[in-house]
């Protein structure tokens, strides 16, 4: 006896199992109740930053030897901390992490003391807005940067420490300078860059959705040929049956194992076309259709009251496996129109093959039974669409003498009019 299903401890399925979060991602809300995975900018660098600041303290110390500068004090610890600390909030907000850094480096440079990597704690803050989209921010700040340092090295050092300091060699101006065109170009490259990147991405997606959804398309489209084409006989022969079920028996039972047959063989197709959903790595069990499979096409029109008769044209040469599979469907959606929407019981089919295009011609006598002449619409425009994913043409309309005629023309050299891309994707089913 089923009892009622408990949900397991992840709140999916009983006894723990994936729920639909485990198998299709942890989605927005993921890793926790309702706590999502946190994305770059909701992280804090605390890694990053402890490396960058010993850097700066470690590498500082070492640099001041011989420099002649103010010595290490609170005070100069204390604003190199402060360039590294706001560098913590760079993901969050980059224009506070590159404006305080690069205060606190002029501070500390304004106040004598030695050169050293202080300017790498001002490069990372740089990076992060560039990248980020604040250019305008990390342009000001290193600007202001270099203009104070400029002021201070060459006019302000008469009052500012150490005691007995002359101007800065112009050498020395010209290093930072570059340093500071360096530092933005380098950053200014990796955001164009990045944006590339995620171009790029957004342009895989893009065409992974395409892709997907042309799949569905295809699916879709072989599913209703299949369905339109066995549903109309068995509808056909379901008739037939039940009115000679009292009169004539065994034209009845012919009916039946008409219906038998149409019904298994409708159902392996849809089987091969939903098999090839689920697994689309693996190989399908049976061939597609093509024109070989003609002759059981007009048994299965015969079964259903129509008589078929086919006419071909040129000798046939090797045939894509797409045009193959789209001819079969076009003939085969031509016929179903035929036996659901024409008073006539005859139809011809007419196969050319011309060089590099294969020409088919599917007529009927008429009349129309309705005002949906040649068909309901669907059927026509998977016709179109078929062709037209091959680089083909299709044709369908009412002949002068009261009957409808479809005409196709298919390539048959792969690689022309549009051809490659959609054999590759027919090509699927048969490889």
């Amino acid at each position: 006896m089923r009892g009622r299903r408990r949900p397991g401890p992840g709140g999916g399925r009983a006894g723990g199992g994936p729920s639909w979060r485990g198998r299709y991602g942890r989605g927005r809300y993921g890793g926790g109740r309702f706590a999502g995975p946190r994305r770059r900018g909701d992280r804090t660098p605390w890694p990053s930053t402890v490396v960058i600041g010993v850097i700066v303290m470690v590498g500082t110390t070492i640099a001041a030897h011989g420099q002649g500068r103010e010595p290490l004090g609170v005070v100069a610890r204390l604003l190199l901390l402060a360039a590294v600390a706001v560098l913590l909030v760079r993901h969050r907000h980059p224009v506070v992490a590159v404006a305080g850094s690069s205060a606190a480096a002029l501070v500390y440079l304004a106040l004598g003391y030695p050169y050293g990597p202080v300017f790498l704690a001002v490069a990372v803050g740089c990076f992060s807005a560039i990248v980020s989209g604040h250019r305008m921010a990390a342009w000001w700040s290193l600007g202001t940067l270099w203009a104070g340092h400029l002021l201070a090295a060459h006019w302000l050092y008469r009052w500012l420490p150490p005691d007995g300091d002359g101007p800065a060699p112009w050498a020395q101006e010209a290093f930072i300078t570059a340093w500071v065109v360096a530092i933005v170009a380098a950053a200014e490259l990796l955001r164009v860059r990045r944006e590339q990147w995620a171009a790029a991405r957004a342009e895989r997606e893009a065409a992974e959705k395409r892709r997907a959804d042309e799949e569905r398309l295809r699916m879709a489209r072989e599913l209703h040929d299949v369905l339109a084409h066995s549903i109309s006989v068995i509808n056909v022969q379901a008739g037939v049956g039940l009115a000679l079920l009292d009169s004539d028996p065994e034209q009845a039972r012919t009916a039946l194992t008409t219906i038998k047959s149409a019904s298994k063989e409708a159902l392996g197709e849809v089987r091969q076309v939903l098999e090839n959903l689920r697994t689309p790595g693996d190989a399908p069990r049976t061939p597609a259709p093509g024109l070989d499979r003609l002759p059981e096409l007009v048994d299965q029109a015969a079964g259903a009251g129509l008589t078929v008769s086919v006419d071909t044209e040129g000798e046939r040469g090797p045939v894509p496996p797409g045009t193959d599979l789209a001819a079969f469907r076009i003939v085969q959606e031509a016929l179903t129109n035929v036996v659901r929407h024409s008073g006539s019981r005859t139809a011809r089919v007419r196969i050319a093959y011309r060089g590099a295009r294969l020409g088919l011609t599917v007529d009927d006598e008429g009349p129309a039974t309705g005002d949906d002449a040649g068909g309901s619409g669907n059927g026509l425009i998977g016709m179109r669409e078929r062709a037209a994913a091959l680089g083909g043409t299709i044709d369908a309309g009412p002949r002068p003498d009261g009957g409808f005629r479809v005409t196709a023309e298919l390539p048959l050299r792969p690689g022309r009019g549009g051809t490659s891309a959609a054999d590759e994707a027919e090509t699927e089913e048969t490889s």
